[in-house]
C-alpha cells in the first residue's frame, strides 16, 4: 500500500526548483559555447517530484547537481527554491541533503549516532531525534545495526547510512543523489534503488538522482532529464523517452539496443533510403536544407514478405528475445525478435508506422498528430 507523504508540522519543507537560464563555465572568460560545461538550462522541476539526471560522463550532470546544492555558483542565471533566489546561498542555507557516490559516514560513531548527528546539530529535542532515527532505521532495514560502529559495515550498508542521514531530517527542500549506487554490489543495487523509490512515495521529498545508467534512471524517476553536450535535450516519462525521443541522442541512449537512425531524403510524405521508399504519416514542414534522419526502434521492425530486403549479419540470443544485426541499403539495422520467432531465408522488413520518428539536424520533427 502507498503511504501519503508524511508532514511534520512547520518543519517540513519541499521545493519547486526553478533553473532560470543557468549557464556555467569553468573558464574565467568563456568566449564560445564550447567553453561552457552547461550551455543553458531553463527548466522548472515540480515540488515533490522524483527526477533522474541521465547522460554520459562529461555531459554536465554533476555540474548541474552541484549548482542546485550550492557547491557551485553558476556563471550566469539564477536558481530559485519556491520562488526564493538561492543562487548565492551556501549549501547549509538551502536545506539540501546530498548523497554522494562514495558513502560519507563517521566511522567511529554507531549507526544510530550517524543518523542522529544532523538532527542534534540543529538542536532537535532528543525525544524527536530518537523517534526519527528509529523510524528511519526501520525503513532502511537497519534496526538491528543501530548499536554497531559504522567502521565495520559493508559499502552498501554505509551508503544506506548516507541515505538515512538525508531522509532523517524533516526540513529538507530536496534530496540529491550523485551516482549513489556506483560502489554497491550489483545484487544490492536493485534493492537499494527500490528502497529509495519507496521512501520518495512515503515522504514526498523533491528528489534528483544523477546517473549514467538508464536502468537506474527509468526505474527510479517519474521524469527523466536527459543531458547531452551541456544541455537538457529532453525531460519526459520513461514511456515518452522510448516512444518519442526528442533528439537522436535520446534515441541512441535509451533502449537496448538503441534506436536505429537512418539518413533519408524526403519526397512529400515519403522518406527515401537508397532505393527504398518509406511512407510517413504526413509531410513534415520546415526541413528544407537540413540533415534529415529517420528513427525507428528495433522493437518496431518486423520481417514481412513484401518488405525492404535486408542482409542479416548476426543473431544474438539473449533469452526472452533475439537481437538481429542486419543491413538495410548498406546501413546497420538492429531488429528485436521474440524468442520463438525465426529469421526468414530471404529476409525483408517493414517498419510499423506508429514507431517512426523523423529528425532534422538531430531534433524531432512533428509528423501529423504526433
Amino acid at each position: 500500500a502507498q503511504h501519503p507523504p508524511v508532514r511534520h508540522g512547520s518543519l517540513t519543507a519541499m521545493a519547486r526548483i526553478d533553473l532560470d537560464h543557468i549557464r556555467h563555465s569553468y573558464y574565467p572568460n568563456p568566449s564560445s559555447p564550447e567553453d561552457y560545461a552547461l550551455r543553458e538550462v531553463d527548466h522548472s522541476w515540480d515540488d515533490g517530484g522524483a527526477y533522474a539526471l541521465l547522460g554520459p560522463s562529461g555531459c554536465g550532470k554533476t555540474t548541474l547537481l552541484n549548482i542546485i546544492s550550492g557547491l557551485l555558483t553558476p556563471s550566469e542565471g539564477r536558481i530559485l527554491f519556491d520562488g526564493r533566489d538561492v543562487t548565492r546561498l551556501q549549501p547549509e542555507e538551502r536545506n539540501i541533503a546530498q548523497v554522494f557516490q562514495f558513502p560519507v559516514v563517521y566511522d567511529t560513531m554507531t549507526v544510530y549516532d550517524n543518523l542522529a548527528f544532523p538532527l542534534r546539530n540543529r538542536g532537535v529535542p532528543e525525544s524527536e531525534v530518537d523517534r526519527k532515527v528509529r523510524e528511519t532505521l526501520d525503513m532502511l532495514d537497519m534496526s538491528g545495526w543501530s548499536g554497531r560502529k559504522a567502521r565495520g559495515l559493508t559499502a552498501d550498508q554505509k551508503q544506506k547510512i548516507s541515505l538515512g542521514r538525508g531522509l532523517v531530517r524533516s526540513d529538507v527542500n530536496a534530496v540529491l543523489f550523485d551516482e549513489p549506487l556506483t560502489v554497491i554490489d550489483p545484487h544490492m543495487k536493485w534493492q537499494l534503488r527500490s528502497q529509495i523509490k519507496l521512501l520518495h512515495k512515503r515522504f514526498g521529498h523533491t528528489m534528483v538522482y544523477v546517473t549514467h545508467d538508464q536502468t537506474e534512471a527509468l526505474t527510479f524517476a517519474d521524469k527523466v532529464v536527459v543531458m547531452y553536450g551541456g544541455e537538457i535535450v529532453q525531460i519526459g516519462t520513461p514511456e515518452e523517452l522510448f516512444e518519442r525521443p526528442s533528439h537522436t541522442f535520446v534515441g541512441y541512449f535509451i533502449g537496448s539496443p538503441g534506436m536505429n537512425v537512418l539518413p533519408v531524403s524526403l519526397d512529400g510524405a515519403t522518406a527515401r533510403l537508397g532505393s527504398q521508399a518509406i511512407a510517413l504519416p504526413d509531410a513534415p514542414k520546415d526541413v528544407a536544407g537540413r540533415r534529415v534522419e529517420l528513427g525507428i526502434r528495433p522493437e518496431y521492425i518486423r520481417f514481412a514478405p513484401a518488405g525492404m530486403p535486408v542482409t542479416v549479419r548476426a543473431v544474438e540470443d539473449i533469452g526472452r528475445q533475439k537481437i538481429v544485426r542486419a543491413e538495410l541499403e548498406g546501413h546497420p539495422l538492429a531488429i528485436v525478435l521474440g524468442e520463438d520467432e525465426t529469421v526468414p531465408a530471404e529476409p525483408s522488413v517493414a517498419f510499423e508506422p506508429g514507431g517512426i520518428n523523423l529528425y532534422a539536424d538531430d531534433w524531432r520533427v512533428k509528423l501529423g498528430m504526433s
